[in-house]
């Protein structure tokens, strides 16, 4: 079996507090680590009321502190330091979208370009900035940064990043859980450009899905409704909380909705476990990724960790 993974966004719900939710990540990290899991990664949001991780070098040394084996990152800055003071356990995502709505990512970037079109000469620049050097080379010398260089991942949900990553030598992460169209496309035209670099000699794939597991798939269904309603809901323009399942239950849905939410998730594996496992194994199969990362949204820290254990017993996952 390939190694899985978790991606938390350290979720605000209803009834709680950005200072609670990123309790529950560091407590999620915790039990992650105990079941076999290979890495936590949290993702740099802003403007979103659900998501408490905007600071992710500020929580990833949290979450390292917290934990002895797992590997953890994000996108992000300071990340020479993390690795300075967790050697051989931090993940750096670089990836070109700001993970908000254009207004906060104006506001973020000021008279930055917004097109991002010199994303990929920033990731090289990053990267010399990190590399073991001796001699003077015309770069800032940042300390620690020479010579602490964490794994350095491209993330994705087009087939630029997918190509640029393949260009550049460097790991690729597809965010499937939210850009499913592109998924096939976007893997053979990472490995199709892929050359060998300093940092990797051979192609090297993660998917992140969506995926949420329970006793039963209909509790599955039910603990996966505020997902979906979080789904409607952004695309209309409302970023609030993350709603109850039964906030979900009630929720006035239109044909429209529907249709709508039916198509956004249709890439998510809710389900019991042997269903879950099945989805996995088909993705794996499909995609022939090297790694496989879960991404799972619900209300409560305990419909969390239950869906990630449940997912474990199936995957033979050490600690499990």
């Amino acid at each position: 079996m390939i190694p899985l993974s978790v991606l938390d966004l350290a979720t605000v719900a209803t009834g709680s507090t950005p200072a609670q939710a990123l309790r529950e990540t560091t407590e999620l990290a915790v039990i992650v680590e105990r079941l076999g899991y290979h890495r936590l990664w949290v993702a740099e949001h802003h403007g979103m009321a659900a998501v408490a991780s905007s600071a992710p070098s500020v929580l990833i040394a949290h979450l390292a502190d917290a934990t002895n084996t797992l590997r953890v990152g994000s996108g992000g800055v300071q990340f020479a330091t993390l690795e300075a003071l967790h050697p051989g356990r931090i993940d750096l995502g670089l990836g070109r979208a700001p993970g908000t709505d254009v207004r906060t990512a104006r506001a973020l970037r000021r008279d930055a370009d917004l097109s991002a079109n010199s994303f990929p000469d920033d990731v090289v620049e990053l990267i010399g900035y990190m590399l073991p050097r001796d001699e003077p080379t015309g770069l800032i010398f940042a300390t620690p940064g020479s010579g602490y260089l964490p794994e350095v991942w491209l993330l994705g949900s087009s087939t630029y990043s997918a190509q640029l990553a393949g260009m550049l030598g460097l790991p690729f992460s597809f965010a499937y859980h939210f850009a499913p169209d592109l998924l096939d496309a976007a893997l053979a035209l990472y490995r199709s450009s892929f050359r060998p670099s300093i940092l990797l000699e051979h192609a090297h794939t993660m998917v992140a899905v969506s995926v949420l597991c329970a006793p039963t798939s209909e509790e599955a269904k039910w603990l996966a409704g505020p997902s979906s309603l979080s789904v409607l809901l952004r695309r209309t323009g409302q970023m609030g909380l993350l709603p109850s399942p039964e906030e979900a239950a009630a929720y006035p849905y239109t044909e429209e909705d529907r249709a709508l939410i039916e198509h956004a998730t249709s890439s998510h594996l809710i389900g019991t476990a042997d269903q879950v496992h099945e989805g996995l194994v088909e993705l794996q199969r499909r995609t022939r990724a090297d790694e496989i990362m879960l991404s799972t949204r619900a209300h409560s820290l305990t419909a969390r960790i239950a869906s990630l254990s449940l997912i474990a017993q199936t995957w033979d996952l050490v600690g499990a």
